[in-house]
């Protein structure tokens, strides 16, 4: 079949609104929205904000009519020059390396959710990745995004009469998409070849321009590919564990070859979740293939190089394939490595032995990056403890995954009516130095009056959305003409709204303030205090537990005392979060601590002076101070889940009833909620300067990236020079560490020292034929608890070296404590080098006994 595309007949003079129209910076410009909106907004909004789309919709009589409104093109021409000056500003990020080159950094994540003109997200995962590909243009960090192209993206919800969700998957239209399919020099389309199982598959690739930054997304739906294998690439999260390691070959090893057919070499990789770890061994291979390294060296230089981020907080969660099908699908590739099977799946496994373990991307993911890290302080910690065995000879606190907790890109979540406010009181900058603490602090100065009525707009809008969303969606259903009449009438638009929405896992108990139906009743339907709430959210197709839950929410709201004061919205997506985010008073969050990694969706609320209501878990953990919301008990876990959700649905309640609800409904003589309004207030200075994907990019870069790219020129210079003598070094380790050993260690402080006072330490050490620069000696020392067991532990080098005999080294120096009590002291070497990142070297210690 000989196929064509048929493009908008587009006159010269609107050129600069097609440009723009493929970048996807006018998600986040609130001029260029409203651009859009000024050239039809039904249209505008009918295609999911989609300019691609809706300029492809208009007829030719529209596009000549724009041309002669003077007013549209003096608006068009400002729009232009605020974009050019946008994309050409290539001011490289104001960190400098050690080395001064520039360099790039590769972001893979399975999916992207950047808007809800490109489908291609289920939650939250997604929605980071496309805030983080945000604030890295608008810093100017040096990302490229790559990720799979979903020809249905994921699933569309709705719900049978009963409230069962079911699910319908259309089909994703990329040529009416901003995005280009990016060609060769002789102008076809670019295409790859990756191996899956017997077969090559071979992949097309879609550019999407992310303000500054460039994201290649992969596609197998190709006449090229048989219709298997076409279909590997249909959907986010679809099909059984197959479909699923086929998807994850594609992005991983697929998308390092995009990479190198275009001839950009990233510094840094950076896996959002395991998804893409294999991408790892193609870079190992590549290295092999190109510069004629070892498998050792080129895996020592794939470490040094990568960044993984880890977002799952049980081990349930993370991709783990059966032995038999790594072998079914890597059989050729690993000898291409140089590896058996079972050094391949030794990678996969935390203990490698165990031949029945299965290939978890986590597992490799960790083995074969430098840098991990969690999503906020408390998933940190439970991915340390979660992962611990892979570090057996260290303690929980000292396992290689720090944090970075997750933030939101401002901008993109905020309402036109509040960022107007916002330039008024905060000043032009909150935009694009979100980050800035001290320009949320003028917070505090935006009129009580002002800052109410926005809101109180935004509340408006939220409830006649859910309105129109309702009576659509029942004349979709054929709803009788009363039941569409009676969806006109749902919701109180001066009412307290309380928003839930999110995935509907278990985990995540929707259910919970649903418990008490009664309680509910006499709360919801006060008639001098009325509350309601707005649900939203998807259930994965196969979890059912998560499907039911949706069932009895639909059903409860569907009985008369809430039929007007519960409402369900049907297929939950970008543009229903941010209408939900903008509109409502009170954002209701109650996950089963510490299952939730970091949510952000209160961060976006809080970020339109919404006030949250969430058990202390993820970053609410981090961001409760006790007056810039609430929180749902004292961060409690329980062994036994049913009692835990009777004490936190009464809280729930509890806090409803004595603190909300009397607060939002104490006026004024000005009929203002005065007090509320200053939590509201609160809760922008204390909150937003943090949490957002400003702050968090540049953790990133300082933390990671910036390491990262100088072990990539360090390392990787004058052949590889660098990279050779850290192996060989590495290798110097590896033969004399077994005889290396503490022969004395001594605490030379009294057995009661005052605090604050220098202790001195003496270790005597065997080398084995090490020198003193090989390795570090370190005083290990912390708090005693009842069990005896160190806490709160802090490291000291001991620097002073003194050279016993040919071998033997005397190690000394001081501690000092800063508090009091029973403390516990031993000792350690590792070793140490330059060009080894710490997180590399913990395999290696050696403790005093």
């Amino acid at each position: 079949m000989k196929t064509f595309n048929i493009v908008p007949n587009i006159p010269p003079e609107l050129e600069p609104l097609k440009e723009i129209s493929f970048n996807l910076w006018h998600v986040w410009n609130p001029d260029a929205i409203t651009l859009f909106m000024r050239i039809d907004r039904k249209l505008w909004e009918s295609c999911n904000h989609n300019p691609v789309l809706m300029l492809g919709r208009l007829s030719q009589e529209k596009l000549n009519e724009l041309v002669h409104d003077e007013g549209f093109m003096l608006f068009l021409e400002k729009v232009y020059s605020d974009f050019k000056r946008y994309v050409d500003n290539k001011n490289f990020f104001q960190y400098s390396l050690g080395v001064n080159k520039d360099f790039k950094i590769a972001y893979f994540s399975a999916e992207f959710g950047i808007n809800d003109s490109i489908p291609n997200y289920s939650g939250g995962l997604g929605v980071l990745a496309g805030d983080h590909l945000k604030s890295s243009s608008d810093l100017n960090v040096p990302l490229i995004g790559v990720g799979l192209m979903y020809q249905q993206g994921y699933f569309r919800q709705y719900l049978t009469p009963d409230g069962w969700q079911q699910e319908t998957y259309p089909e994703n239209d990329f040529h009416n998409m901003p995005m280009k399919l990016v060609k060769n020099g002789d102008g076809n389309p670019l295409t790859v070849s990756v191996k899956v199982g017997d077969r090559n598959v071979y992949v097309r690739v879609w550019k999407l321009e992310v303000g500054r930054v460039s994201v290649y997304m992969l596609d197998t739906n190709n006449q090229m590919n048989s219709d298997e294998d076409r279909k590997i690439t249909d959907q986010l999260y679809g099909g059984d564990i197959e479909h699923r390691i086929k998807q994850e070959i594609i992005l991983g090893i697929g998308g390092v070859r995009v990479l190198d057919a275009l001839g950009i070499q990233p510094a840094v990789y950076h896996l959002n979740e395991g998804h893409s770890a294999f991408a790892t061994f193609e870079r190992v291979r590549i290295l092999i293939e190109k510069h004629g390294l070892t498998f050792e060296e080129a895996r020592l230089f794939v470490q040094h190089t990568t960044v993984f981020t880890t977002h799952t907080p049980v081990p349930a969660g993370n991709d783990v394939f059966p032995p038999e099908l790594i072998s079914k699908y890597f059989s050729v590739y690993i000898s291409e490595l140089g590896l058996s099977p079972e050094q391949f799946l030794s990678f996969g496994r935390v203990n490698p032995f165990d031949k029945q373990e299965g290939f978890c991307m986590t597992v490799l993911a960790l083995k074969n990056s430098a840098f991990a890290n969690g999503v906020s302080r408390l998933h940190g910690k439970v991915s340390r403890n979660m992962w611990k065995g892979l570090y057996p000879h260290i303690d929980v606190e000292e396992v290689p995954i720090k944090h970075i907790t997750n933030g939101v890109h401002i901008p993109s979540w905020i309402s036109l009516d509040l960022a107007t406010l916002y330039s008024r009181y905060l000043g032009p900058q909150w935009a694009e130095d979100p980050d800035n603490e001290k320009i949320w602090e003028r917070a505090l100065d935006i009129p009580d009056e002002e800052l109410w009525r926005t809101h109180e707009r935004r509340r408006e809008r939220l409830v006649a959305f859910v309105r129109r969303r309702l009576v659509k969606c029942l004349k979709r259903k054929g709803a009788r003409q009363s039941e569409i009449m009676k969806a006109k009438q749902v919701l109180d638009p001066e009412a307290l709204t309380i928003g839930f929405a999110r995935r509907f896992a278990a985990y995540k108990r929707a259910y919970l303030i649903f418990k008490d139906p009664d309680r509910l009743d006499k709360i919801l339907n006060n008639p001098e205090k009325p509350v309601q709430i707005i649900i939203a959210g998807k259930a994965h197709p196969k979890d059912m537990e998560g499907k039911e839950i949706i069932k009895n929410i639909v059903q409860i709201a569907r009985e008369e005392r809430f039929r007007k004061k519960i409402v369900f919205i049907e297929d939950y997506d970008i543009n229903v979060a941010r209408y939900l985010v903008q509109g409502v008073d009170l954002w209701l969050n109650n996950p089963r601590r510490p299952l939730e990694a970091s949510g952000t969706s209160g961060m976006k609320a809080s970020a339109n002076a919404g006030l949250n209501l969430s058990v202390l878990d993820g970053w609410w953990d981090e961001a409760y101070n006790g007056e810039n919301g609430w929180a749902i008990g004292s961060g409690e876990e329980y062994d036994d889940l049913e009692y835990q959700d009777e004490v936190e649905s009464r809280a729930i309640y509890d806090l409803l009833e004595k603190e909300i609800i009397p607060l939002f409904y104490t006026r004024g003589d000005d009929k203002l909620p005065h007090e509320w309004i200053e939590r509201m207030k609160i809760n922008l200075k204390t909150i937003c300067g943090f949490f957002n994907t400003h702050r968090m990019v540049e953790d990133y870069m300082e933390k990671f990236y910036l390491k990262g790219a100088e072990h990539f020129f360090s390392l990787g210079q004058n052949g590889f020079e660098g990279l050779k003598n850290l192996l060989a070094w590495k290798k110097k380790i590896d033969t004399n560490w077994h005889n290396v050993r503490i022969l004395e260690s001594e605490f030379l402080g009294e057995r009661e020292s005052l605090i604050r006072t220098p202790l001195g330490c003496r270790v005597k050490v065997d080398l084995a034929g090490l020198t003193p620069e090989d390795i570090v000696v370190e005083a290990y020392f912390g708090k005693l608890d009842a069990n005896g067991k160190l806490s709160e532990f802090q490291i000291e080098k001991l620097e002073n070296v003194k050279q016993i005999d040919s071998t033997v080294y005397e190690f000394s120096g001081e501690i000092t404590v800063e508090k009091t009590g029973r403390f516990g002291l031993r000792f350690r070497i590792r070793p140490v080098n330059l060009n080894l990142e710490d997180s590399l070297s913990l395999t290696y210690i050696k403790w005093d006994d």
